[in-house]
């Protein structure tokens, strides 16, 4: 049956709003849209190429080849169950020797509790030249001859080779003590100057560096002690005295009725602020702002879902920052205390105590 013109105008001006109704209602609506990411797990494989009789294939190739895989071997691309979660305490450092400096300070970290590391730092000064002269594990303080009358420790420690009854005393002292993460250590290293032989272990002032020649002689003794430990990694010598540095964790997290609400940090304002900086970007929350001489940290730790702008965000412009929380960092002696609050105009997911939570797992 033929339809009058008009009347077909008229249709085709009705079906053009509804097919752009339908063509919006597939886009929004997951149902519509076949989802094609997994097809190719279960694809077949294509038949060869075959080349006629008499023809050259020596141009026929892939052009990026795919590594193939042993199939008994080989885990499923999309496993049917959540895997479990990675041991906290199996990795904790990307690298397990590593020199950090902060505020004029340097430290040796180490991805190794200290009673393991105690007969290796011994064993070190011993080899070097520069001996054991004092030791106490439970102070964690190895403390060398004197360096004068070995030449192996005077290179070591950069004196000249014309030694002199007026040239000052120099002695090495190590400090091994446990870090602030899960089963590491961090050892520090002092070289001082006397005018007379010292009598006993000279008490470790972590504070004071009047008597300590430059950094990079620091930076050169943690560098040597760092080699001569990663070549005894498989040794299994262990010390009990010095596995009593690890009875107090210097993290801890406060909590009233099941929610986090402080962090306790025994360290010195500089420390705790480091390492706080450092943890907040591990968890993903992005500062907004920073004062440290007030102790204030704003960040964004919204979701992903949050943070997500929808389909629509190749239209958008980069990303702005939201400021979601506040963490604070005050002093209340004997240690420093770490605390977040939630901003009002925040209604998302993430509560001050999450913040916290993901905070102390990072920290410790």
């Amino acid at each position: 049956m033929q339809v009058p013109g008009r009347t077909r105008n008229k249709l085709v001006s009705l079906a053009r709003p509804v097919a752009g109704f339908v063509f919006a209602g597939a886009l929004a609506g997951c149902g519509f849209l076949h989802d094609r990411s997994e097809d190719y797990v279960n694809a077949p494989e294509g038949t060869p190429i075959q080349v006629p009789a008499g023809y050259d294939s020596s141009r026929l190739g892939e052009a990026m080849p795919i590594r193939s895989i042993r199939t008994d071997d080989s885990r499923r691309m999309y496993p049917s169950s959540i895997p479990r979660p990675p041991d906290m305490t199996s990795e904790i450092l990307d690298e397990n020797y590593v020199i950090e400096e902060l505020d004029g300070r340097l430290w040796l970290l180490v991805n190794d509790v200290p009673g393991r590391l105690w007969p290796a730092a011994s064993a070190w000064m011993n080899q070097s030249g520069l001996g054991v002269a004092h030791d106490s594990p439970q102070l964690g303080v190895l403390q060398s001859e004197l360096a004068n009358f070995s030449m192996a420790a005077r290179a070591l420690v950069e004196l000249d080779n014309a030694p002199s009854a007026s040239e000052p005393k120099v002695l090495v002292q190590l400090r091994l003590a446990p870090g602030i993460r899960r089963k590491t250590t961090e050892i520090r290293a002092q070289v001082l100057e006397f005018a007379e032989k010292p009598e006993g272990l000279v008490a470790w002032n972590a504070d004071s560096t009047n008597n300590e020649p430059s950094q990079d002689l620091q930076k050169k003794l943690l560098g040597e002690l760092a080699g001569f430990l990663k070549q005894r990694e498989d040794s299994k010598s262990f010390s009990r005295a010095a596995s009593g540095m690890v009875a107090k964790p210097l993290v801890r997290l406060k909590s009233e009725d099941e929610q986090a609400k402080a962090i306790e940090v025994e360290l010195d304002y500089g420390r705790t602020w480091a390492e706080v900086n450092r943890s907040l970007e591990e968890v993903g929350a992005n500062i907004v702002d920073i004062d440290r001489s007030a102790g204030w940290i704003q960040v964004d730790f919204r979701t992903e879902d949050e943070r997500s702008p929808g389909w629509f965000s190749w239209f958008s412009d980069e990303e702005k920052l939201t400021h979601t929380h506040t963490v604070t960092i005050s002093q209340a002696a004997p240690a420093m205390v770490v605390t977040a609050e939630r901003v009002d105009a925040y209604n998302g997911e993430h509560t001050s105590a999450d913040l916290l939570t993901k905070l102390f797992e990072h920290l410790y």
